[in-house]
């Protein structure tokens, strides 16, 4: 987080969003997204370079990330008046002030990202990471595009999927290949590892289905029954919550089956056995 707010203070911004921005990234939050870049990091072998551009990559996906829930909690949107236990940017700064802040962090993340450097070799890298998060970046809002016309609607499990692959789980896909990338992975661990990504996506979405109905407000740090105030399609509604449950543990497994060759007991696993057992 610090270098998050470094590079937010870097910039030449006036001072009431550049404060917002602030607030917005630094009122908690699992960090997720980063854990899983240094995730992928691990699994070849970490070079000074490579922790180097791994952590700006980490730094840029948390803001996009950032700037998505910023977004996301807007009366346009989902309306939230909370967000990790605190009032959502909107409500402490204004909705204008807000859509700035998401627009700020999305762009200082690819210029966090595309730091200027003349060694050649890491300027590849870079575009290879830029070339990573971009299109991942557009496929999560257009995944958020397709759930808000799925509002009102009863989604079948195909429509659900294809969702959240994108709203959800690009941007964790892009969080895994980029720590890979930064290790110089082969094709087949990236292969491995965008499948992954993919069923952890998943059952993150599921599980966030899940506590929606089964936790509170207090422990979610956000409002609870949210997805049934705007008359979401979910896997709850789908499957039933012990139903949702076992998709999610089933996931789970699959993510464990693409990542067991990397040792028993590499950050990929921990992260999964961490992400399963979460409350909120």
């Amino acid at each position: 987080m610090n270098d998050v707010k470094s590079a937010i203070l870097a910039v030449n911004l006036p001072e009431s969003l550049s404060q917002a921005c602030l607030y917005a990234m630094g009122n908690g939050g699992k960090r997720v997204r980063p854990l899983l870049v240094l995730a992928g990091l691990s699994v070849v072998g970490v070079s000074q370079r490579g922790f180097e551009l791994a952590r700006r990559a980490m730094m840029a996906v948390e803001m996009i990330h950032g700037y998505s829930l910023v977004h996301d909690d807007l009366p346009c949107m989902d309306d939230d008046d909370l967000r990790r236990g605190k009032p959502t940017c909107h409500i402490v700064y204004g909705e204008a002030v807000a859509m700035l802040v998401g627009d700020v962090l999305q762009t200082l993340a690819f210029e966090v990202l595309c730091q200027s450097d003349d060694d050649n070799d890491t300027a590849v890298l870079t575009a290879k990471l830029s070339a990573i998060l971009a299109p991942r970046a557009r496929r999560m809002v257009s995944g958020q595009m397709l759930d808000l016309l799925g509002e009102r609607q009863m989604l079948d499990a195909k429509q659900l999927q294809a969702i959240h692959i994108d709203k959800t789980g690009a941007l964790i896909e892009a969080s895994v290949l980029m720590g890979a990338v930064c290790t110089g992975a082969n094709a087949d661990t990236m292969d491995r590892l965008s499948k992954y990504a993919q069923a952890v996506g998943l059952a993150y979405q599921v599980q966030d289905d899940v506590l929606d109905v089964v936790a509170d407000t207090s422990t979610l740090g956000k409002p609870a029954g949210s997805d049934e105030k705007l008359e979401k399609s979910t896997y709850v509604k789908l499957l039933g919550v012990e139903q949702a449950r076992h998709y999610a543990d089933e996931l789970f497994a699959q993510a464990r089956e693409c990542v067991a060759v990397f040792g028993d007991d590499n950050l990929l696993l921990q992260v999964v056995d961490w992400l399963q057992k979460r409350d909120y």
